[in-house]
Parts: C-alpha cells; structure tokens; sequence
C-alpha cells in the first residue's frame, strides 16, 4: 500500500491509497481527527412528482446545487435532474449527517426556485415532496470489510508480533 497527498484544497487535504489487495484507487479526504470516504447518493422528488424540473428551471436546480455544494466543502460526483425527479451523488464530511445533506438541498433550492419561477408557486403548495431516498456510497462491499475484519489476526505482521 502507498499513500500520496493531494493538495486540492486549502482547508482538506486529500489521501489517496491504493490498496495492493484490492486493486483500486481510493481518495480518501482528512480534517483534524478524522480520514474517510463517505458518499451519498440523494433521490428527491417534487410535491405529487409533478414534471417541472425542465428548461431553466432545471438548469437553475443544478446551479443551487452546486453552490450549496461549494458553501459546505461537498464534491459532486454525479448529479441528473429528471423532469419528476433529482438525483445526486455527493461526497461529504462525516459532520454532515445523510438527513442533513438532503435536507440542505431541498430546503434551500425550493427557496429560491419558488421566488426565481412564479409558476412553480401556483402550481405547487410546495417544492418538494417531504420524502427522500438516501444511500451511503462505498468503494468497498460489506462482504469485503467483514472478511478483513474477521481476518485481523490472520496478518504476517500481527503473527510476528504475537509470537
């Protein structure tokens, strides 16, 4: 395993790994007390999954998007606006909790869109829809980590030590 830093902002440092193992690189992000990859994939839809997100509406919902992203240090890594539907794959810090980030987004978007779009105010009593789908994002299977987990004691380097 080797490690390289990637300085891509000022305030996080970014860690890459790659894993001899495992066979892919993964960028892994740091603040003071912590190293991680935490990624979200984020599914809401309008009230009555009316199809309004289109045109400059849509182009509007991904401007938002991205500077709520850029006022809370978040990376998009991929990001779709359906007529009736957005979904967005996030990468965020472990303090932003996965209800939070969906919450961030429909909150402040639905703000600003309903005062920018007159039509979407007398067409909707509101926005969004006070559901959301949220799923944690991973680079490695439940199956992986519960095997290298269960296999700890089974390292060359732990052996060594024990004896």
């Amino acid at each position: 395993m080797f490690r390289r830093r990637v300085n891509r902002c000022p305030d996080a440092a970014l860690l890459v790994v790659c894993h001899a193992y495992t066979r892919f690189v993964v960028e892994y992000q740091t603040n003071r007390g912590a190293v991680y990859s935490l990624g979200y994939h984020v599914v809401w839809c309008p009230k009555y999954r009316r199809p309004v997100l289109v045109g400059p509406v849509a182009e509007r919902l991904r401007d938002l998007i991205g500077q709520k992203c850029d006022e809370h240090g978040w990376s998009i890594v991929a990001l779709e606006v359906m007529p009736d539907h957005v979904h967005l794959f996030v990468r965020a810090d472990p303090n932003a909790s996965p209800s939070y980030i969906a919450n961030q987004f429909k909150g402040f978007t639905s703000r600003v869109l309903r005062d920018e779009f007159s039509h979407l105010r007398s067409r909707l009593p509101t926005l969004w829809s006070r559901s959301y789908f949220v799923s944690s994002v991973g680079n490695v299977s439940a199956v992986t980590i519960q095997k290298y987990i269960e296999t700890q004691w089974e390292r060359p380097w732990r052996k060594r030590g024990a004896s």
